[in-house]
């Protein structure tokens, strides 16, 4: 199961996937892909924000399994991420839109053509349980979107809202449970009747 770190794992996995399908075209250096607030750009292309976190509702049964014979440990929770992804242009000021139309163009197509996320680009505890994460390009309409960004001074930019399902994370609980050692049949004899 993915420890702790399997936030930062998964964003890095969406990451490399962009980085390997956008350079050297739109993009002509890796680096300008990402994890960050698309309000601290500074010198990256295009930007993923993770925004909001969701606890799958299947996954959120109670109770214990089986770890071994003598442990058992809490079901682990399974996520959805929602990431807010954003170009942005160096471009001179009469090309810029169209820069960060093309950069965008260029994301969607690589997430519609990479609808699980290989496990090549997986790492740490994501790569070690071979966990399957599926992206997709949320339906968010532009209501939602403009309450994303109204949240601070920044003009609204271009944005896509990217879903990541399929993260898992173990929980830290575990019991002891002692196996049975000894086992005592027998009878109860019910009061009056003689042996």
């Amino acid at each position: 199961m993915a420890d702790y770190t399997a936030l930062t794992e998964a964003g890095t996995a969406l990451v490399e996937l962009l980085r390997e399908n956008l350079t050297p075209e739109p993009l002509g250096n890796r680096e300008l892909i990402s994890l960050c607030s698309p309000h601290e750009s500074e010198n990256n292309q295009l930007t993923l924000f993770l925004y909001h976190i969701e606890e799958d509702a299947q996954s959120m049964s109670a109770g214990y399994y089986s770890v071994d014979s003598e442990t058992e440990r809490i079901r682990p929770a399974q996520y959805t991420l929602h990431f807010l992804m954003t170009p942005h242009s160096k471009a001179p000021v009469q090309m810029k839109e169209a820069d960060c139309y093309r950069i965008m163009g260029a994301a969607l197509q690589t997430l519609r053509d990479n609808p699980v996320i290989p496990q090549r680009f997986l790492n740490g505890s994501l790569a070690a349980e071979n966990a399957r994460l599926h992206v997709m390009v949320d339906r968010t309409g532009m209501e939602q979107m403009l309450k994303i960004w109204n949240n601070t001074s920044k003009d609204y930019k271009l944005s896509a809202v990217v879903s990541l399902t399929g993260v898992t994370i173990e929980s830290a609980r575990s019991r002891h449970v002692p196996r049975v050692t000894e086992v005592i049949i027998g009878t109860k004899e019910k009061k009056g009747e003689r042996p």
